[in-house]
C-alpha cells in the first residue's frame, strides 16, 4: 500500500490487486492470507462490549483516537472473517473520522464481495462496516 494513501486510494489499490486473480478461490485465499497479518489482539480485549453483533463467527473490534485519527484493532475466530477485517482496516484504519465518513465502501461491489460472500458473511461484513462508520460519526473532531 502506498504510504499516506487516502482511504479512496487504498480501495483502488485493493481492487487492482484483486484483478490479478483469475478466480474466486484465489481471491478467498488472498483474503485469508491478509487476515493472517492482523496485529495481535490481546485476550483482555475480547469483551462483550467490543463484540460485533450480527456476525456468524466471533468478532471483536476496539478503537481509539490517536492524534486526530481513528485507530481500530479487530480479530475473528474465523479465517475468512479475519481477512475481511484486514480489508476493512486497510481502507479505514488510522484515518481522520471525516475521511472515514466521506469514503463510500464501493469496494464491496467493485470486488464482487457483495455477490461472492455467503449471506451470513455479508451480514457480518456489513456489521463491522457499520461499527466503523458509527465510531466515525461519534468523533466529530
Amino acid at each position: 500500500m502506498t504510504i499516506d494513501a487516502t482511504a479512496e486510494q487504498a480501495q483502488q489499490e485493493l481492487i487492482e490487486e484483486f484483478e490479478l486473480f483469475d478466480n474466486w478461490m484465489d481471491r478467498y485465499q488472498y483474503i485469508i492470507d491478509m487476515g493472517k497479518s492482523l496485529p495481535e489482539f490481546p485476550e483482555e480485549w475480547k469483551r462483550d462490549e467490543l463484540k460485533i453483533q450480527g456476525c456468524q463467527s466471533n468478532v471483536w473490534m476496539r478503537h481509539e483516537c490517536r492524534e486526530g485519527v481513528l485507530h481500530f484493532d479487530a480479530i475473528s475466530d474465523a479465517a475468512i472473517v479475519s481477512g475481511l477485517i484486514a480489508v476493512l482496516l486497510r481502507i479505514y484504519n488510522d484515518r481522520p473520522a471525516a475521511e472515514i465518513r466521506d469514503t463510500s465502501p464501493h469496494f464491496l461491489g467493485d470486488l464482487g464481495l457483495d455477490k461472492h460472500l455467503s449471506p451470513t458473511r455479508s451480514n457480518g461484513l456489513n456489521a463491522m462496516l457499520k461499527r466503523i462508520y458509527e465510531v466515525a460519526e461519534q468523533d466529530t473532531a
